[in-house]
């Protein structure tokens, strides 16, 4: 595994955590401050809108996910590219691609840009 694959399952592996256990805000925590996030619903900027966004979602929702590519951007700053499978108790698995961009803030690895498409 190369070294910014490591980077790119340190932060997904802190995000899959937070959401199969439901905790938004713990979500939120593995974002910039002034993250764009991109989810299946309009987009927003900060964590706040990360929270909010996934205190919306049903219960029981699961991510698993695996790695496709990573690009090393500049010394601070990781492209992570992702297929996610997204689990629910009542309905069908929703698999989409993930495309994220990581920058390093204060030592910490955080998601400074999240992107979902459907496959």
């Amino acid at each position: 595994m190369t070294a910014e694959a490591d980077v790119l399952t340190g932060v997904l592996d802190e995000w899959k955590a937070a959401v199969d256990a439901r905790e938004p805000a713990r979500v939120a925590g593995s974002f910039t401050e002034d993250a764009v996030f991109q989810g299946l619903h309009p987009y927003s900027v900060g964590r706040a809108g990360v929270a909010e966004y996934y205190a919306s979602q049903p219960l029981g929702l699961t991510a698993d996910y695996r790695v496709l590519e990573t690009r090393r951007l500049a010394e601070d700053v990781v492209l992570g590219y992702v297929n996610v499978d997204f689990g629910f108790t009542d309905r069908p698995v929703l698999p989409v691609t993930l495309g994220v961009v990581l920058r390093r803030v204060d030592g910490t690895w955080l998601i400074a840009h999240y992107q979902v498409s459907r496959r």
